[in-house]
């Protein structure tokens, strides 16, 4: 008789304890706390509506500059430093996505979410990288950008592993 997964014994994982946060209950003890969470929830609910204009008006804005790029002549051909900026701007695009999604954890979830913080950060600082013109900055510019990509690098790989 092949027994049924409903019929075994559960067994508790060992999943390492998640960082928890009190994320702006309604309901407080103190009316007045219960009340200013419910307006600073509102007031990250605008701010969550704020960033999806900002995403797609930084849409619009990628196509504007490529149709502008492969309008102008040389026609439908791309310098290297167009192709630099339009990698800017979609990084910019693609971050502001990442500060939407962590702005909506922030609102859904009561788990820090704290590997997408370190991830976006991440990803602002390869956009500074990929952008960067090395003919402009000082060696300890690009050596301060590179401590802070080690560092997020080591942080987010920690965070990961211990998930």
């Amino acid at each position: 008789m092949m027994s049924d997964e409903r019929d075994e014994p559960r067994v508790p994982r060992d999943d390492p304890p998640r960082l928890l946060h009190d994320e702006l209950p309604e309901e407080h003890e103190d009316p007045l706390i219960g009340w200013l969470h419910r307006i600073i929830r509102v007031g990250v609910k605008a701010l969550a509506v704020l960033m999806v204009f900002v995403i797609l008006w930084g849409i619009f804005d990628v196509v504007y500059v490529l149709y502008q790029e492969l309008a102008s002549p040389p026609f439908l051909l791309l310098e290297v430093g167009d192709i630099f900026r339009l990698f800017g701007a979609f990084m910019v695009v693609l971050i502001a996505i990442e500060i939407f999604i962590n702005i909506r954890l922030y609102l859904g979830t009561n788990v820090l979410p704290i590997q997408l913080v370190v991830a976006t950060a991440l990803m602002a600082i390869a956009r500074k990288v990929i952008v960067l013109d090395i003919s402009t900055v000082s060696a300890e510019y690009v050596l301060s950008i590179a401590a802070v990509v080690l560092a997020l690098g080591v942080t987010h790989w920690l965070v990961a592993r211990k998930h």
